[in-house]
């Protein structure tokens, strides 16, 4: 015969699955549970002991007992990634830290790569609509736009998926909860950090379709207009997805070519939108007979292993190490676990190295 306390965690694990669906996420007290199957507060501390060793529920000193968001049957326990790119630049390392604090909180994961387009993004978002995942951690496509995908996120939300946004968010979509850098502090950061070594003409480049860039030229532009300084547009460029994609295809430099003869006219400095585009515009700097920082500084976003690859090496805000995906997970954790989570911004933390210098001009 089945011991008492087993018998009543296969009742217990059996429902656990209606609590989440109905949002109740507090299991009943011991002394209610006592009273509801007639058995005593031992047999019920070893029942909820065996859930708790399951990974189902996490006893709270003092509040009870929650669950976990895992659900009994593993097949549930899914949660789908959208990224732009899983091989280019940080990604591969994001990619790898999501799908680590995911196996360990016990979630499946599947990955499915956008390339920033909407399109692809839809096409997803229609299979994943035939089988909702548990989550889903999206990076936008062309956050920088209305995405024409809203019905498909309020679909998938309908059907009990949690999504949390990663590197941005749509902002025609209802409140929705993201993980993010705070790109407006970090360009504010920038452009007082250039201004505090005498930089008065300060050049960017930044993405266009996406809300990081316009989001840190923003931040620049602040930190210029209260220092007094005058907002030249002629001194900032915008590039594309499509110009990215052949920069990192097939080494087109020509976006920041263009850049440089019409762009960088007197300016002494140069903020750039991340690492990648830094440090191609160094090397196009040198094609053209620029030294850095002897001739004009650069400073960018991300402190990525090109941050040390580049010649000289680049000065680049940064984050703690895998910090972007540990924060993602967490906010998903705490939706799946009926927490009202709304959005996380990332700060940003300057590494100095050898790519600016004081303005002597």
């Amino acid at each position: 015969m089945e011991v008492k306390y087993r018998q009543l965690a296969g009742i217990l694990r059996k429902e656990l699955e209606n609590y989440i669906k109905q949002g109740t996420y507090r299991l009943p007290t011991e002394k209610s549970l006592c009273s509801r199957f007639g058995v005593s507060r031992q047999t019920v501390r070893q029942a909820l002991a065996l859930l708790s060793q399951e990974g189902l529920i996490a006893k709270k000193q003092g509040s009870g007992s929650y669950v976990t968001g895992l659900l009994p049957d593993e097949s549930g326990n899914h949660v789908a990634i959208l990224l732009s790119t899983d091989t280019e630049y940080i990604f591969p390392a994001l990619l790898g830290d999501l799908e680590t604090f995911l196996s360990r909180e016990g979630y499946s994961v599947s990955v499915f790569i956008t390339h920033n387009r909407t399109d692809v993004e839809r096409t997803i978002l229609q299979s994943l609509t035939e089988m909702p995942p548990r989550g889903l951690i999206a990076e936008p496509s062309r956050s920088g736009l209305p995405t024409p995908n809203f019905d498909l996120y309020e679909k998938l939300s309908a059907q009990g998926t949690n999504i949390v946004f990663f590197h941005g968010y749509y902002s025609n979509l209802p409140p929705c909860s993201y993980v993010k850098d705070d790109n407006y502090a970090g360009g504010f950061a920038l452009g007082q950090f250039l201004m505090e070594r005498r930089h008065r003409q300060i050049a960017g480049i930044f993405q266009l379709d996406t809300i990081q860039g316009q989001e840190r030229h923003l931040g620049c532009t602040r930190a210029m207009l209260e220092a007094g300084l005058p907002i030249d547009e002629d001194t900032v460029s915008w590039f594309t997805t499509e110009q990215l994609v052949l920069l990192e295809k097939k080494q087109d430099t020509r976006f920041l070519s263009d850049f440089i003869q019409r762009n960088l006219k007197s300016c002494s400095a140069v903020i750039c939108h991340n690492d990648e585009i830094a440090y191609w515009l160094i090397k196009e700097l040198s094609y053209a007979g620029f030294h850095v920082p002897e001739d004009i500084s650069i400073i960018s976003f991300d402190n990525s292993y090109l941050s040390e690859l580049s010649t000289p090496a680049l000065t680049s805000l940064s984050h703690e190490p895998h910090e972007a995906a540990a924060a993602a997970v967490s906010l998903l954790m705490k939706k799946m676990q009926g927490h009202n989570a709304v959005y996380m911004q990332i700060p940003w933390k300057l590494v100095e190295r050898n790519s600016v210098s004081p303005w002597t001009g």
